[in-house]
This record gives structure tokens, sequence and C-alpha cells, in this order.
């Protein structure tokens, strides 16, 4: 059984304001994790975190696996015990903003590494990294 991270927000500022958040090194070291991210398909990068043993180290093996300025941006993580998740982001201009929609999938919530990780990211995204990359965003503005 494959489950997914779903969130949607609706930001009041363009899109190209949104992905500069998402796309931004030091943008997105701030919001998220230190990174050596760049926006370039199969490019291969890390973000590192303190450790959460037993199941993770401190570093999300990524790459860069969609992109589509500034409406889609796409990256495999791995870390721990998670063999090959995605996360994905769409950016939908509106009148007045921009929704973002994340979406992180391919848990297996059967194993009990992976099930630890997806509840443990799901209150990182949902909280934490929401109300950060939102205070970077506005700082941006």
């Amino acid at each position: 059984m494959s489950t997914s991270i779903v969130n949607e927000t609706f930001y009041p500022y363009p899109a190209d304001n949104v992905w500069r958040a998402l796309t931004d090194p030091a943008a997105l070291g701030e919001w998220l994790m230190p990174n050596d991210f760049k926006p370039e398909i199969g490019h291969k990068f890390t973000f590192r975190t303190d450790p959460a043993p037993p199941y993770f180290d401190g570093i999300a093996h990524c790459e860069v696996v969609e992109l589509d300025p500034p409406c889609v941006l796409a990256y495999s993580w791995r870390g721990g015990p998670l063999p090959n998740t995605k996360v994905r982001w769409l950016l939908t201009p509106s009148e007045g903003g921009t929704l973002l929609r994340l979406e992180h999938s391919g848990f297996d919530l059967g194993d009990p590494g992976q099930r630890a990780a997806f509840s443990r990211l799901a209150g990182g995204w949902g909280g934490k990294i929401i109300i950060r990359f939102t205070a970077v965003l506005e700082g941006m503005a």
C-alpha cells in the first residue's frame, strides 16, 4: 500500500516569488534544511539535518526529476528507511496569488520504519516547514 502526504496552501504572492522560495538554495536552507540544491533536471543533492535515530541519519539524498518553472518541481527523496519517495510541488497561479500543492508520495505504511518516517514527515510538512516557508516567502516579498 502506497500513501502520500498532501498539503495545499494559498499564498498572496505571484508564482515567481513562490518558485524562488522553493528553488533558491539559500531560501530553501532557511525554511527546510541546508542543501546543495540546483534547479536542474538530474541534479543530485542532499538535505542535511540532525539525525533522528533509529531510522534517520540526518541526510536525505535527492535528485531533481521534474522541472517546469514556475509551475512544477519534483525530486526523489531517499533517507533512513525510505528507499525512494518523491516530493512534488505544483504552483497554480490564481487571482490574488498562488496555490501551492505539496505531494510527498511513495510511502509503504506496511513497513514500520516507513510508517514512522511518514508520521514524522507529515507533521513536518504540515506544520513547522509550512510556517517557516511562509516566513521566508514573506521576507522575500
